[in-house]
């Protein structure tokens, strides 16, 4: 689905203009195409490439998805693919953004996700000082935009991981539910560190040294968003470490609510043992016992169960097993 396609000349918007125009367009000197799209069909996307010219492999991979964040190079012509991190709730969704950057025009075609980038067009409008620089400097609102919405995701994984570090060490049991929870954290850190970890490879081949005409004057921004991505990423390994340290407290507690129930036990067992071999000793029915004919055997018996017993939970009581 065709989001917008504008021609901008000298940083200015020219006006809307029809897909089927954007190859006179481009024949403009100091003018270049905007076009943005949204889960496009096959026929939509061979119309752009036909249009701007693209390669058929970065065409290929804008068509099919589900690809790796990625920086390629065909001609003059840039091609990047960022993965759009959204919040629908407690779950995560990854979406899609290729990019096609060339001399003189940008497509946009985003998969997958909710949120669209009318805002980041706005704001080039705003700034036709900026949106002079062309195509680069487009290419970069739209990185930034994306990873501007990585931001809000890092937050919540931390908030969600301090909620559940008051959980481990505020409530007796239910630790099996913290690790459960404590996984799907972990599921999700990793969905956006699956984002970063290639974006910084792809936007590290944007500034300093040799890098494609078409970012040449917009360096400075993309050494800009690598520093937003080290940064993720910093918070990212803060956050899996302390997941993983969590982890293993968690297990550790576990284990000593399971000592503690076996000491219960084992506490209980002892004091029901005395029950048991006294009983079976004046149970044994030998002729000659001296309690079997003392008129207080029994209640004597009684009490010394009771009193060795009672002996027994003082002691356990006293030394925390019960």
């Amino acid at each position: 689905m065709l989001i917008n396609c504008v021609a901008y000349q000298e940083g200015k918007k020219l006006s809307d203009i029809p897909v089927e125009d954007i190859s006179e367009y481009l024949k403009h000197p100091d003018t270049f195409v905007w076009v943005a799209q949204r889960d496009p069909g096959q026929d939509e996307i061979a119309i752009m490439q036909g249009e701007f010219g693209l390669h058929e492999l970065a065409v290929e991979d804008a068509a099919r998805g589900h690809q790796r964040p990625k920086m390629e190079e065909y001609g003059d012509c840039v091609f990047v693919i960022v993965h759009i991190i959204e919040l629908n709730g407690d779950e995560l969704s990854a979406g899609e953004l290729a990019i096609f950057a060339g001399p003189n025009y940008v497509l946009s075609v985003r998969r997958d996700a909710n949120q669209g980038f009318l805002g980041v067009r706005a704001r080039a409008e705003r700034e036709p000082h900026q949106l002079k620089k062309g195509a680069g400097f487009v290419l970069y609102a739209l990185v930034d935009a994306v990873v501007d919405r990585y931001f809000p995701v890092v937050d919540m994984l931390e908030s969600e991981l301090e909620s559940i570090e008051d959980h481990i060490f505020g409530q007796n049991g239910g630790q099996r539910a913290n690790i459960e929870r404590l996984y799907e954290l972990k599921r999700k850190s990793q969905t956006l560190r699956h984002a970063v970890v290639p974006l910084m490879d792809a936007i590290g081949r944007l500034h300093g040294g040799r890098v494609p005409e078409v970012v040449a004057e917009t360096q400075d921004y993309f050494r800009d968003v690598h520093d937003h991505l080290l940064r993720i990423l910093g918070r990212l390994d803060a956050v899996r470490d302390t997941i993983n340290t969590a982890i293993q407290v968690t297990l550790s507690m576990v284990a000593i609510e399971e000592n503690d129930i076996s000491k219960r036990l084992a506490a209980y067992a002892a004091i029901f043992a005395v029950f048991t071999a006294f009983a079976g000793v004046w149970g044994m029915n030998f002729e000659f016992m001296p309690e079997l004919k003392w008129k207080y055997g029994y209640p004597m018996a009684l009490l010394t169960m009771v009193g060795v017993c009672s002996y027994l939970y003082w002691r356990f009581k006293k030394a925390g097993w019960i």
